[in-house]
C-alpha cells in the first residue's frame, strides 16, 4: 500500500509521557503515519506535511515559557488550511473549554483520560466518513 494513502496524524502536546503513549495506541492499532511536536509552533511549522487530523493539546505551555496555546495553534491551523480537522485535547472537564475549542472551528474536544483513546479513535473514523477521505482507514481493533 502506498504511502499517501496512509493517514497522517500531527499529536501535539506538551506531555512527552501522554505524547508518547498516544503515538503507540495509534501505531498499535491502525496503520497510520504519526508525527509528534511538543510545541503548536513546531506544529505549525510542519503543516505543509499535509497531515490529515491534528489532535491538539489545549494547554501546550508546560515547555516553553510565553509558548502558543492550544487555542492559537488551531486558529493557525485553521489560517493555513481551514479543512484540516483538529481534535482538541484537554485535561480540563470543563464545558467552556469545550465551548472555546468549538468556537475556534475545532471539530470535537476530548478529556484526557483512560478513554482517551477510543473516543479519538470513534471521532477519527467520524472525520473520514463526514469528510469522505480517500485514504484508508484500517483500525485493527474489534472493540468499536
Amino acid at each position: 500500500m502506498n504511502d499517501n494513502k496512509k493517514v497522517k496524524i500531527f499529536l501535539v502536546d506538551d506531555d512527552a509521557l501522554f505524547l508518547k503513549s498516544l503515538e503507540i495506541e495509534f501505531l498499535e492499532n491502525a496503520d497510520f503515519i504519526v508525527e509528534t511536536y511538543p510545541t503548536g509552533e513546531l506544529c505549525i511549522a510542519n503543516l505543509s506535511n499535509n497531515p490529515d487530523v491534528v489532535i491538539l493539546d489545549y494547554q501546550l505551555d508546560g515547555i516553553v515559557e510565553n509558548a502558543m496555546n492550544g487555542l492559537e495553534t488551531l486558529d493557525k491551523v485553521k489560517t493555513y488550511n481551514p479543512e484540516i480537522p483538529v481534535v482538541m485535547l484537554s485535561s480540563q472537564d470543563k464545558i467552556e473549554v469545550a465551548i472555546n475549542c468549538m468556537h475556534h472551528k475545532a471539530f470535537d474536544y476530548v478529556v484526557k483520560s483512560e478513554t482517551a483513546f477510543v473516543r479519538l479513535q470513534k471521532i477519527i473514523t467520524a472525520i473520514f466518513k463526514y469528510q469522505k477521505m480517500e485514504k484508508e482507514l484500517n483500525w485493527y481493533m474489534d472493540r468499536m
